[in-house]
């Protein structure tokens, strides 16, 4: 009985592993790391002609700086070091100019009490130090997680949880607090086995990647508006959107490469950036995301509670196939 609660708990999984296989886009080579020490990159940001990446878990706490572009498209030329000892550091987020969030969300057994984040300034030479880091805690309990996201227009930080039946989108406070625990709250549902996001620069869209394949949602709805059939790779953990609207993915190993997604016709009409009113709005901008932020989480928090219980129903049938199979397996 418990081998066939294994084959089918893992048959969608094999069955999306093998779909993807047949269907995903190689994807075209951008730079192929050339640094021996990037060895399981874990999450990309983008920005001003520089790649950023990470280690996964079980490195020192360092972010590597990769230049883009040229002759040393590839080439690490800045390491920013922070931490001797993280716990899991599995993503990065933009943050300010010339800085990313590292976030040390991993959690394999759901069993930390709480996760953090580091704002760590990146960019070409070297630089070490002691950076800001705040701590969160998630409203229901231990979460695994692999994804960190923040949005380009209110830099409000979301993590994503990693979790076989569907992850969930979680918010973070607005204004971050440096001496006390701050509360993810769930606000979304999110595909499953999450390893990575971004969102757009606009702000309007953001995508969340799995091992075979990725989502790109409209923000604030968090509408599903397609889906991106991602490269074969070893062990895909890295996305991230460009300036001027490119996936880029990453995946562990040494020497591996960052491939650029080819996007889906609807997924491109899609993302595309529509022109801002020529009017400035009476509510100031902040505002006006705040409070479309808001609308978005409380709807949001509506339909996750939905997809629990459509989850619920299934596991539910679940077990009584089994009881059947169990019944029929007794009575031979």
């Amino acid at each position: 009985m418990s081998r066939l609660l294994a084959a089918l708990v893992a048959l969608p999984f094999l069955a999306g592993g093998v779909t993807a296989a047949l269907t995903a886009d190689r994807g075209e080579v951008v730079l192929t790391f050339t640094d021996p020490e990037v060895v399981e990159s874990s999450g990309l940001v983008v920005r001003d002609g520089l790649l950023s990446t990470i280690n996964d878990s079980g490195d020192t706490g360092r972010v590597f700086t990769v230049a883009l572009d040229g002759a040393g498209a590839g080439d690490t030329v800045g390491v920013t070091r922070f931490a001797e000892s993280p716990v899991d550091m599995e993503a990065l987020a933009p943050a300010g100019p010339g800085e990313v969030w590292v976030g040390d969300i991993g959690d394999n057994g759901a069993a930390r009490g709480s996760v953090s984040v580091t704002r760590v300034p990146v960019g070409r030479g070297e630089r070490s130090g002691t950076f800001p880091t705040y701590e969160l805690v998630y409203a229901d309990g231990p979460r695994d997680a692999e994804t960190l996201l923040a949005h380009p227009r209110t830099g409000r930080l979301y993590v994503v949880s990693k979790q076989i039946f569907g992850g969930v989108l979680y918010a973070a406070p607005r204004r971050l607090d440096p001496d006390r625990p701050n509360r993810l709250r769930p606000v979304a549902d999110a595909i499953p086995i999450a390893t990575d996001g971004a969102f757009w620069p606009d702000g309007k869209h953001l995508v969340v990647r799995g091992y075979a394949r990725a989502v790109v949602y409209a923000w604030p709805s968090m509408r599903a508006v397609g889906d991106l059939s991602l490269p074969d790779q070893d062990q895909g953990e890295g996305i991230a959107v460009t300036p001027d609207g490119r996936v880029l993915v990453s995946t562990e190993g040494q020497f591996t490469d960052v491939l650029e997604v080819r996007l889906p016709r609807d997924v491109r009409q899609a993302v595309e950036p529509t022109p801002e009113p020529a009017e400035p709005s009476a509510t100031p901008e902040g505002e006006a995301d705040a409070t479309d932020e808001t609308a978005a989480e409380d709807a949001a928090t509506a339909g996750g509670l939905a997809s629990l219980g459509v989850v619920m129903a299934v596991f539910v049938g679940l077990i009584a196939l089994l009881g059947v199979v169990g019944w029929v397996v007794r009575r031979r």
